[in-house]
């Protein structure tokens, strides 16, 4: 008994612990953001922990891309990587498929998984994400768009990495290049459970749908899956592209998603232990529920 509640005592402790190491590590990277930054250098941080955590987040989301001192990142992945432990990190092994979990007859139904939550804890080949054409993030501080939480979470070289490559793209194409909708481009995963980040800009749907625009969001699935292919990258987790701050309409998404992963798997399916439709809204969850079950 008494052996019990000393292992409760030191495992308190050693959580105290970790805990007090990351919010050094935050009020360090609060400094040096803020230093960075020149115009919010002498902004107040107060000590309430998630009220440091939100500035810090708004601090990254709004920095350009540029150098930043080697300490200042090595800390900064310390800080991102114990965060992503505490969130909880998704194994694939986590995640059941759609014959498991819902008794599919899909003819992919033993590598096709809908999973609910936060696309970032999910430790996979490859998480795919929603960018813009100009492929550089969310620049609004703490905003809800997948391309912020992904770049948030990633850490500042994941900006970094895509402006690099914008900066290529600039020198081959003109100063006016903007990503075209519907390619599929890959950088590292960073700080994230994920060893790669697959970017792909959706299409925009304004003043209505038409086919042109289904075609863009099918050859966003089509050239994500076949940069995976080309990378032997065997596990992939797509989210909503375009459902969001673009607009596409839910239904119309996930049914181009399905019938376009499941034509590409029909050539490709031992290229692929599994692809994940990831969702976070309730109404696209039910949506690919709807999907993978309609032929049972």
């Amino acid at each position: 008994m008494w052996f019990g509640k000393y292992k409760d005592e030191k495992d308190k402790e050693k959580q105290n612990s970790a805990g007090g190491e990351q919010e050094e590590r935050l009020d360090y990277l609060l400094r040096e953001f803020k230093e960075d930054s020149v115009q919010y250098r002498d902004l107040e941080t107060g000590e309430d922990y998630r009220e440091k955590r939100r500035l810090l987040r708004s601090l990254m989301n709004i920095r350009m891309p540029g150098k930043m001192e080697e300490e200042v990142l090595r800390v900064q992945d310390d800080f991102l990587t114990e965060e992503a432990k505490e969130k909880g990190i998704v194994e694939l092994s986590d995640i059941p498929t759609v014959g498991e979990q819902y008794g599919s007859s899909h003819p992919y139904a033993d590598k096709l998984s809908v999973w609910q939550g936060d696309i970032t804890r999910l430790h996979v080949g490859a998480i795919v994400n929603a960018a813009n054409s100009q492929m550089l993030g969310c620049f609004v501080p703490c905003h809800g768009c997948i391309d912020n939480a992904i770049h948030s979470a990633a850490g500042i070289e994941l900006r970094e990495a895509c402006s690099h490559y914008m900066h290529r793209r600039r020198i081959q194409y003109g100063s006016r290049y903007e990503e075209p909708t519907g390619q599929a481009v890959l950088t590292e995963g960073y700080n994230l459970p994920a060893e790669y980040v697959i970017h792909t800009v959706g299409p925009i749907v304004g003043r209505g749908l038409n086919q042109g625009l289904r075609d863009d969001l099918r050859n966003c699935y089509q050239n994500v899956l076949k940069c995976c292919v080309e990378h032997k990258i065997r596990s992939v987790a797509f989210c909503c592209i375009s459902t969001g701050e673009f607009h596409f309409p839910n239904d119309e998404a996930a049914k181009i998603a399905v019938e376009t992963v499941t034509e590409f798997l029909n050539e490709h399916s031992a290229d692929f232990d599994r692809v994940i439709f990831n969702v976070f809204k309730e109404v696209d969850k039910l949506l690919y529920e709807e999907e993978l079950t309609c032929n049972n």
